[in-house]
């Protein structure tokens, strides 16, 4: 059966028990501070188990694109050595969310572990004896009992010998360390051949990490809240919430020993051998190479297509370090040098592109972005390979530092397994204590930085979600339904607040949150320092908690802040209007960061703008601000019908089914956000900048209103300073130009005085060689500046054999160095000037390098220049 058919017979069979199908939600989380990407198949229904807001659909199901790569769930450094671990997988999944008004609505345990044995017997076809089943055993320290329910109504199906005992690691499912939990009943699989079932039963493997006894269906039954104290409560409704891997599924359905041997990864490794010249199956750091770069090549690609790039921060960061590890395997393990990765695109959108049109939508993108990070590592590795030849240089035992091998993976990112196996090539040892003892001193200060410990919510008032009316006013009279304390080592002891209404916009879309205050009847003012949004609940974030927390409040937004954010805001949707406009509807908006103080905007093109291009941009925008456009709002329609209205929507954002749309004129977009009432509010629009942030995507940066004016003012008195500079010239551009003329001369001319100087230096200097060893030896502080040290080094030894020369200057401040040694005594007498200056750069508090016969070195210490010289001599007696 091929894989597109076992995802749809899933789907359909749910269907039939009267399912909803959703489609996946993007992988990368946009509201959830606990989470960078979606890593189960539940996250992205948390806000319905926290009760957080009501589904539309009791009972769905779902194949959700999932990446566990950081965090508690981190599966990264087992990918590629066994066969069933991924970055990126496919959730298979069932819900059913209870409704305590409403019990009669969804289903628990009975129906689940009924249907889960229909599908996977009946439907799929598997072999009743190839399948053991899991229970949760209990737990005395929560006082839980023995899951009795999901055992008996197991019996049922399946022989009591195959149900087994899980403990609260493997059976009891949490969403973190607070929130909605409960026990599970995991289904594992048995897929040996008859002689290894015979030599030792599957129950025995049943959770011991066998490649071949694996869990593929975990049934979870959420009945209970896990509060900050670590007490367990009831939770007044019950859900289900089931979770199969698709990879897994795929190898028990298409008979393989390994998830790498299903037509889901097949058709890439295929590719991989086309491109490599190697072959899976033959040797192991081959075979691991090629799972390595098959997995990772889908978790890339998925994250780009849902609008994460690889960064240095944050989940761009873990990008970024995913695709690095491919690269790096391919590197060290199938001697590929160049860009090749990329090329694997082309598979992956057509295998998958049907499931997840995402991936043919933006598979130019994907491409342009995954060959030039290649590009980008490849000429790290080579760097790093000259740096740690350094390092081996300076070394004088058999052990390389592990203080020197971390620098070099933090610093330069060069991998450190690569590192050890060049090392042992050459001999040596890499201190690998050492090494570790960096790496979790600086795992120990990124945990301290971010540590956060969060209270549980007091609830005052529980009447439901809260609404948001900041569209409309910037002024509410407002209740505290709930309040928690948070402690942070950045931000010390804060409070959050919710409210029954909110004039304040929650940060999203790009958009920053709202800041402003809270006003009681007793004159008493706390400040909101923040508005975020975190699984459908608006938090105000604050210092001090208000005194009267039951009584009514007046929440005030800053309104000058909010008028400034509206006006970027709105000029991006303009923006993109000009730049599709302008440049061609290739373009796509690819993030944006809407402030106060100014806009930023990320779009899908190929090249850099010209100047005429960023001119016709702007005067685009600005005459659609002159246009005096007004805004045209519809809230709450059906999302198709704002597409058919022509509504741009963005991959990679979560939409609902019914939307927001923002229209100026014939600019429309899908859009939460707060905007100005008429385009002439803004005044004026201002292009900063424009850059590459990636291959294909460009960056401008821009202002608006006040932030205009005042650029407008400053450049004004720039314009005049340089002016009275000119005597009040008439035409300062030109009068400038005249002046860098002149002083391109001047340099000129002072450049051959100095050359004729280092010609006269260079006379001088032939007397004062001496002769030490056979070698004609010369160091001394001359006064010129560094490119007249190298002039005269060469000079001189263009003219003379078996010469060591080592000459220095002061300049500003600041110490400089030359080294020239002839090439015939770098051969001879093993003698490098790179070596040298290193050494001795360490007078001048300073360093340097170069190549054996020819180095340089500079340092802030000249009063160490006489040291260094006088230091010099060792190198030729």
């Amino acid at each position: 059966m091929k894989s597109q058919d076992i995802r749809s017979k899933f789907l359909s069979f749910f269907e039939d028990k009267e399912h909803t199908i959703v489609p996946s939600a993007p992988m990368v989380v946009k509201d959830d501070p606990t989470l960078m990407f979606i890593n189960s198949g539940m996250a992205p229904f948390k806000e319905y188990f926290l009760g957080n807001a009501k589904p539309k659909y009791n009972c769905i199901a779902d194949s959700q694109k999932c990446l566990r790569v950081s965090g508690k769930h981190n599966d990264l450094e087992e990918v590629g050595y066994d066969t069933y671990h991924h970055t990126l997988f496919e959730m298979l999944g069932n819900w059913s969310f209870g409704d305590a008004a409403h019990p009669e609505v969804g289903y628990f345990k009975k129906e689940a572990i009924a249907w889960a044995w229909e599908l996977l017997t009946d439907v799929f076809g598997i072999d009743k004896d190839m399948l053991y089943v899991t229970i949760f055993e209990g737990d005395e320290k929560d006082n839980i009992p023995r899951d009795i329910e999901a055992y008996d109504l197991w019996k049922q199906h399946i022989s009591e010998d195959r149900i087994l005992m899980g403990n609260k690691k493997d059976n009891f499912w949490e969403m973190g360390d607070q929130g909605p939990c409960g026990p599970c009943s995991e289904i594992h699989v048995d897929i040996r051949n008859a002689q290894e079932k015979a030599e030792i039963s599957g129950k025995d493997l049943v959770n011991k990490d066998h490649p071949q006894v694996v869990e593929i269906w975990n049934l979870v039954f959420i009945q209970y809240n896990r509060k900050a104290n670590g007490k367990l409560e009831a939770l007044p409704a019950k859900h289900v919430d089931t979770g199969m891997g698709f990879e897994r599924l795929c190898m028990v359905l298409q008979g393989t020993q390994s998830n790498y041997d299903t037509d889901v990864f097949s058709p890439l490794i295929k590719e991989i051998e086309a491109l490599t010249g190697k072959h899976y199956g033959k040797n192991t750091e081959v075979d691991v190479a090629v799972r390595v770069i098959s997995d990772h090549i889908r978790a890339v690609a998925f994250a780009i297509a849902d609008g994460q790039l690889p960064s240095n921060t944050g989940a761009g960061y873990v990008i970024r370090r995913i695709l690095r590890r491919a690269v790096r395997y391919g590197f060290t393990f199938l001697d590929k040098k160049e860009p090749f990765i990329y090329r694997l695109t082309d598979v992956l959108s057509t295998t998958m592109g049907e499931a997840f049109p995402e991936l043919k939508a933006q598979k130019q993108l994907i491409e342009n972005v995954i060959k030039e990070e290649e590009q980008s590592f490849l000429r790290t590795l080579d760097q790093g390979l000259v740096l740690l030849n350094r390092i081996v240089e300076d070394t004088s035992s058999n052990t390389v530092s592990g203080e020197k091998v971390f620098e070099l993976y933090d610093t330069y990112g060069f991998p450190v397994d690569l590192t050890a196996l060049i090392l042992s090539e050459k001999g040596l040892k890499l201190d690998e204590k050492g090494f570790n003892q960096e790496l979790q001193k600086q795992k120990d200060r990124s945990r301290a930085a971010g540590e956060m410990a969060t209270g549980d919510w007091t609830v005052l008032n529980a009447d439901g979600p809260e609404d948001f009316v900041g569209y409309d006013t910037l002024e509410a009279n407002v209740k505290i339904t709930r309040y928690r304390k948070v402690t942070s080592k950045k931000d010390g002891e804060m409070y959050q607040l919710v409210f029954n209404v909110t004039p304040f916009y929650a940060e999203g879309g790009g958009q920053v949150g709202d800041k402003g205050y809270l006003d009681d009847r007793h004159g008493d003012v706390v400040y909101i320092l923040d508005t975020k949004k975190e699984n459908n609940v608006i938090i105000h974030s604050t210092k001090n908690l208000p005194k009267h927390v039951e009584e009514t409040f007046k929440a005030i937004v800053d309104a000058k802040e909010r008028f400034r954010t509206e006006c970027n805001h709105t000029a991006t949707h303009l923006l993109h209007q000009a730049l599709r406009e302008v440049l061609g509807t290739h373009v796509e908006q690819k993030g944006s960061a809407v402030q106060a103080k100014h806009l930023r905007f990320d779009f899908s093109h190929f090249s850099k703008l010209t100047d005429e291009e960023l001119q016709d941009v702007e005067n685009f925008v600005n005459r659609r601000i002159e246009g005096k456009l007004p805004l045209e709002e519809k809230r709450s329609i059906p999302k198709q019908e704002a597409i058919e209205e022509g509504a741009m929507s963005l991959f990679g954002e979560k939409y609902g089914d019914t939307v927001r749309t923002v229209r100026f004129g014939k600019s429309i977009e899908l859009c939460g956000g707060t905007h100005v009432k008429n385009t002439a509010d803004i005044w004026h629009f201002k292009i900063l900048s424009e850059g590459a942030v990636a291959s294909g995507i460009r960056r401008i940066e821009a202002i608006t209103g006040d932030a205009v004016k005042a650029y407008f003012i400053e450049n004004n008195k720039t314009y005049m300073g340089m002016k009275n500079l000119l005597n009040n010239a008439k035409e300062p551009i030109k009068a400038l130009q005249n002046l860098q003329e002149e002083n391109a001369d001047l340099k000129k001319q002072i450049e051959a005085l100095l050359k004729d100087k280092a010609r006269t230096i260079k006379l001088e200097l032939e007397n004062e060689l001496s002769e030490i060893n056979g070698i004609r030896f010369l160091a001394k502080q001359l006064e010129l500046d560094a490119s007249g040290l190298k002039d005269v080094a060469f000079d001189l030894g263009h003219q003379m054999d078996n010469l060591f020369v080592l000459l220095a200057t002061e300049k500003d401040g600041k110490a400089y160095m030359s080294c020239y040694i002839s090439k015939e005594l770098v051969a001879s007498k093993g003698l490098n000037a790179g070596q040298v200056v290193r050494e001795l750069g360490k007078y001048i508090q300073g360093g340097g390098g170069g190549q054996a016969f020819f180095a340089t070195a500079g340092g802030k210490n000249p009063e160490g220049i006489t040291e260094a010289l006088k230091m010099a001599k060792q190198y030729v007696q």
